[in-house]
């Protein structure tokens, strides 16, 4: 079969597209309000893009009413996200906030889901005065330095300022999505998952979108090295491998805490 999107009908009962780009990462993206509210929402387009520094990236498409998703609201106004790793042992927290509720709830605490703070990320949360009756009743009184908030359940997690959002056009009211970049500043990982100084997904257990309303649990892998190179040439994205490369090409290491390689300092919500 063929078929244009969007021109002509491709003949089945469910759109086949993401169904075809699969297994898809998933970003469980946490992020503050200028008002210090605590959101968490997956995204099924998410995936990193570079290693050294390792940038990763996710896309969010408007809400039915053609609203902005509040994950980007905040990460613009903020500067800051995180990411964690969305496993098996926790897909029904992944989606319970996958829920789509009012800005300014708190879906850790609508998931049930205990927070862990983030070690670099923080906002300047705006703190308002009492209630009280008065010239002075609800008016900001300075901001207090708050963390990001983390999935504490989940063994891997990223934190990530943010670099820019492309927003691609699309048709109304959700078709335009906002494909979110962030630097990569901070990688927690729970040593309980490691084996043999590597992340085994027979414990992680990574979770993957799929189509429709399918989802995949990651338990096997397998290794294929590329013909030609030796078994350590490019592995995982090694940084230390990537610039020890370089030294022996010219001789010095450029930028080696990362800054000259990045096109302007991420220097919001700091």
């Amino acid at each position: 079969m063929f078929y244009e999107p969007g021109k002509t009908d491709h003949g089945l009962p469910n759109d086949p597209f993401k169904a075809c780009v699969i297994p898809r990462p998933i970003g469980w993206i946490s992020t503050l309000s200028p008002s210090g509210t605590a959101n968490l929402a997956p995204y099924s387009q998410f995936n990193n893009l570079t290693f050294d520094p390792p940038y990763v990236m996710f896309s969010a498409n408007q809400t039915p009413s053609a609203a902005q998703k509040d994950t980007t609201r905040n990460v613009e106004a903020t500067g800051v996200f995180c990411w964690q790793l969305a496993t098996y042992e926790l897909k029904d927290y992944v989606n319970a906030t996958s829920e789509q509720l009012e800005y300014g709830v708190d879906e850790f605490e609508h998931a049930g889901l205990e927070k862990e703070d983030a070690t670099l990320s923080f906002v300047n949360v705006r703190r308002q005065s009492g209630s009280g009756s008065g010239n002075d009743a609800g008016q900001a009184r300075g901001a207090v330095r708050t963390a990001v908030p983390m999935v504490k359940r989940s063994p891997i997690k990223f934190e990530c300022t943010h670099y820019t959002t492309l927003r691609l056009p699309g048709n109304p009211p959700m078709g335009a999505v906002d494909v979110v970049i962030g630097r990569v500043i901070g990688i927690h990982i729970d040593e309980s998952v490691l084996t043999n100084g590597r992340i085994d997904v027979s414990k992680t257990v990574p979770i993957a979108r799929c189509g429709y309303f399918e989802y995949a649990a990651v338990r096997e892998v397998f290794e294929m090295r590329i013909p030609g190179m030796g078994a350590g040439t490019g592995l995982e994205g090694s940084v230390k491998g990537h610039r020890e490369m370089l030294e022996e090409r010219q001789g010095v290491v450029e930028g080696k805490d990362g800054d000259e390689a990045v096109g302007g300092a991420e220097t919001r919500g700091k």
